[in-house]
């Protein structure tokens, strides 16, 4: 029986890492997309409260149902589940692919990869595939053998320990891909800073922008991998809780 394959990303329907995505995901089954309707990138597990949310068909990719969206990853994730395929079972979700990496700190910012995270909560095996590269026009042709190998084993073979997986892939580069590492998430964070500026109406309006900073040493950390030329892949799941901390601590009264 064909699988049941849900699509969606951050970029927006029209991106073109989602039009590589579905074209994988199509070759192992019944393939929905809902996805955003215009870019949601850095919109994290943001869902929408204070306004109604619009869903329409779009005829985007040839002989695909796909729907787009005007909330976040997470609000289509969530109105795919509860209302384009209400009460059937979704049996693979995929998410990306994202222009831009994802790897470490840049998991919990994501729009990529909570919408991934929302459907892992709902007990869906789910995929959240990134490429480091962040130009509309970025090169997917060497991504895409891993990506769809990586979809095909999860099909045939599950997940073990987690149901949710990020995905990073280097590049394209002059040397080949070395190969596919099994990671940890990275430490590593961002330097941030406001840019100043003035619009044309003379108002001041602040711009993001930061530097990555890469301050793990483990060599099996997803940052490493990618520095190596190698695709990561982070085992991922959605308790925060830091283990270590739950020792008795001396300004907690235990029972």
């Amino acid at each position: 029986m064909d699988k049941l394959i849900l699509v969606t990303n951050d970029d927006g329907i029209t991106a073109p890492g989602i039009a590589h995505l579905v074209n994988i995901a199509k070759q192992f089954g019944r393939v929905v997309v809902v996805a955003p309707d215009s870019p949601q990138s850095g919109q994290g597990h943001a869902i929408t409260l204070e306004q109604p949310l619009r869903l329409k068909k779009a005829n985007v990719f040839d002989g695909i149902e796909a729907y787009e969206c005007s909330g976040t990853p997470v609000d289509c994730v969530k109105l795919a589940k509860h209302v384009v395929l209400k009460g059937q079972k979704i049996d693979l979700c995929l998410s990306g692919i994202n222009h831009g990496s994802n790897a470490a700190i840049n998991i919990l910012y994501s729009g990529t990869m909570s919408a991934a995270m929302e459907a892992s909560i709902e007990g869906i095996d789910s995929i959240g595939f990134s490429l480091c590269a962040y130009g509309w026009d970025a090169d997917f042709s060497h991504a895409l053998p891993h990506v769809q190998r990586i979809v095909d084993q999860v099909l045939t073979q599950g997940l073990t320990g987690c149901n949710l997986l990020n995905v990073n892939i280097p590049a394209k580069a002059d040397t080949p891909i070395k190969g596919v590492k099994v990671c940890s998430q990275g430490e590593a964070t961002w330097t941030e800073d406001f840019a100043e500026n003035v619009d044309p109406r003379g108002e001041k309006y602040f711009w993001l922008t930061g530097q990555f900073n890469n301050m793990d040493l483990e060599a099996d950390s997803d940052v490493n991998a990618l520095a190596a030329g190698y695709i990561s892949v982070v085992p991922s799941g959605h308790d925060l809780t830091k283990y270590e901390g739950i020792a008795p601590q001396k300004y907690i009264e235990h029972g």
